[in-house]
């Protein structure tokens, strides 16, 4: 990698962070960004790494958004689901993620929820039966979107690190 492409490689970055973001929020279009954020990057890069990378990254986000409608639909309020709990769900996703690659992105984000509820309900009983009900309720759909982003975002690192 020469100096030239940094700034642009720090642009894309920030696409593809920005777009794991966005799939923690709802109604964002995280999965999106992140394709967006590697077809720029493969547009600028032009080689056959970059398209055979933005080739395997759409088929798999786009088997991810099949198998998202095929999940039951998404109940927030009704089990309580709050701002603070997807940011520490996120958040335990992407540093399971990274203590763990990719294997780690489940465990990370319930992690998250139950420190979370842990934090506010204060037993471990109670904390617990919560995380379930999350789990139940909009976890899995989120949990398979975030974790399609992040092997996408993965492999466009591991590509521009070892390239």
């Amino acid at each position: 990698m020469d100096l030239p492409q940094l700034p642009q490689l720090l642009l894309v970055g920030l696409v593809l962070v920005l777009g794991l973001l966005g799939v923690l929020v709802p109604g964002a279009p995280g999965t999106l960004l992140v394709w967006a954020g590697l077809l720029w990057w493969a547009l600028h890069e032009q080689s056959s790494v970059a398209w055979g990378l933005l080739v395997g990254a759409t088929a798999l986000l786009l088997v991810v958004q099949v198998v998202k409608w095929q999940l039951p639909p998404r109940r927030l309020r009704g089990v309580g689901v709050t701002r603070r709990m997807v940011v520490h769900a996120g958040a335990g996703a992407v540093l399971g993620f990274v203590l763990v690659p990719v294997l780690g992105a489940v465990p990370g984000f319930v992690g998250g929820i139950y420190l979370c509820e842990r934090r506010r309900l204060g037993s471990h009983g109670e904390a617990w039966a919560s995380v379930r009900a999350v789990m139940r309720a909009v976890g899995t759909s989120v949990l398979v979107e975030l974790f399609a982003c992040l092997l996408v975002v993965g492999a466009w690192v591991g590509t521009v690190l070892w390239a």
